[in-house]
């Protein structure tokens, strides 16, 4: 064999040996949505999910934003997210984060105590991927889950239910008061237009994430002027 080809060989292997890694899509604004089944969107289409519909819509309203690098998967607690978010590590800066997380904190039962340490952490981890700033870091209260058709089937009360979503509630928007991040509140509208659920009767349809799109796109287009 020529030396030129023998070379040439060598070079084919290695490359299929180590392949380089995929390149991020050439935008100037990076996107990190954090979460569980409510941000991975569970029983709907990908381009159904809100972050997906968010950056549709920052980018009809000019902003040059990348798809969105989507941390989230149904069952995840905080713990988990926490667990996930470091194998993943993801890199600074994004110019923007958002964490949605907790309902199956309280859906397993577990206590508010280790949801508020374990949400603090995620919240200072988002404000690191951001570059440090809070101002670029938005958070999403918890949904209420027992309005919906799958809670009924359960026999699970509502009341109760909605008592501990508010209590989950009430420790991320203080936490989230702490450091100065935005703070959008989707538990209303969960409650308000129960109809607005996917095929599971438990998550939320395209157009209850078209709602939430549209509660969080003034927080996000305020924070990408920032």
């Amino acid at each position: 064999m020529k030396r030129g080809s023998f070379l040439f060989l060598a070079l084919f292997i290695a490359a299929c040996a180590n392949p380089p890694p995929p390149q991020e899509n050439h935008h100037s604004i990076r996107y990190l949505a954090l979460g569980d089944s409510y941000t991975s969107g569970e029983n709907v289409d990908e381009s159904a999910r809100w972050p997906v519909q968010l950056t549709r819509a920052l980018r009809a309203d000019g902003f040059d934003v990348g798809d969105p690098l989507i941390i989230a998967q149904t069952g995840w607690t905080t713990g988990n997210l926490a667990q996930a978010i470091g194998q993943e590590n993801p890199q600074p800066s994004y110019r923007l984060v958002t964490l949605l997380i907790g309902v199956n904190n309280q859906y397993q039962g577990r206590s508010e105590e280790e949801y508020r340490q374990e949400f603090v952490t995620l919240l200072h981890r988002a404000r690191d991927l951001a570059g440090g700033n809070d101002h670029h870091v938005i958070v999403l209260s918890i949904p209420d889950w027992g309005v919906t058709p799958y809670a009924a089937r359960l026999g699970a009360d509502p009341s109760v239910i909605a008592a501990a979503i508010d209590r989950f509630n009430a420790i991320n928007r203080a936490e989230t008061a702490k450091v100065g991040a935005a703070y959008v509140d989707v538990t209303k509208i969960s409650r308000a237009r129960r109809d607005l659920v996917a095929d599971d009767g438990l998550h939320p349809s395209e157009a209850m994430y078209q709602q939430w799109m549209k509660l969080t796109l003034p927080a996000a287009e305020t924070a990408l002027r920032n």
